[in-house]
């Protein structure tokens, strides 16, 4: 085959992997409305408005160091991106590939959840924290002053990750759910979102997914993951990099908001 003909393929496969994605749309037929369940955004001269301001300004100094670093790595947050940052805590290396049916179980649920969390957002259309006071963030702050604050959606997807993966590895309740607090708090680190943003976008994936555990097609996808993901742990070719996972435990094992005052 051709260079032209190699790279051909290639686009197809592209295409055809972006189709493939958006074939999954969730649980539920009706979007749940966080608006009416969730605290409203801070507002100016508010408590959590002030306390938000004053974590933005000192998790500033975190950006430069292997805690930014991992905050950064973080930033990516396709599908396929967020299992590949919870492969440790889940104990096996995650992607389409080696795990197709969690990955359509977590595709759904992520729809679902991402769904009710925009409509919020923009329902409250609050400033992300860099555009109320200077300072670094770790990804293009033209890209991230297009979308809203709260809540947050990147942790609204780190936060559904650790609840189907809890569901579908129980025993990994601990790391997983460990990894999903941390992936939120790496939003914080980045100077993406403020804290309330955060906080806003776990409980806002905590209730949609009640709803989504409901239905039949959910716990139908959930007993395939779970023996798919069984059967991916006891093989040790899918175990992943026992120096990596090390390295990420001790950087996620304590919240970035301990001690600060």
């Amino acid at each position: 085959m051709t260079l032209r003909g190699l790279r051909v393929v290639a686009l197809i496969g592209v295409a055809a992997a972006a189709i493939a994605a958006t074939d999954y749309r969730g649980y539920l037929s009706q979007t749940v409305d966080l608006t009416t369940i969730l605290p409203p955004a801070p507002l100016k001269g508010e408590i959590r408005y002030e306390a938000d301001r004053k974590i933005f300004k000192q998790t500033r100094a975190m950006l430069n160091t292997p805690r930014g670093q991992l905050a950064t790595s973080d930033v990516p947050s396709s599908v396929i991106d967020v299992m590949k940052d919870f492969s440790c805590a889940a104990g096996v290396t995650l992607s389409p590939e080696t795990a197709p049916a969690t990955y359509r179980l977590l595709a759904n649920a992520n729809a679902d959840t991402a769904h009710a969390n925009n409509a919020a957002k923009d329902h409250w259309q609050r400033l992300r924290p860099f555009l109320i006071d200077k300072g670094p963030v770790c990804e293009s702050k033209e890209e991230l002053a297009k979308s809203y604050d709260y809540p947050s959606g990147h942790t609204t997807r780190g936060w559904t990750f650790g609840l189907v993966l809890t569901d579908a590895e129980p025993d990994r309740a601990t790391p997983i759910l460990t990894r999903a607090r941390a992936y939120g708090e790496s939003r914080i680190v980045c100077g993406a979102h403020n804290m309330s943003a955060v906080e806003a976008g776990r409980l806002g994936a905590t209730v949609t997914m009640q709803t989504v555990r409901a239905t039949v097609a959910y716990q139908t996808d959930l007993a395939a993951a779970r023996q798919e993901l069984a059967a991916a742990r006891a093989n040790p070719a899918l175990a992943p990099a026992v120096a990596g996972c090390s390295t990420e435990a001790a950087l996620t094992a304590k919240s970035i908001l301990a001690g600060l005052k």
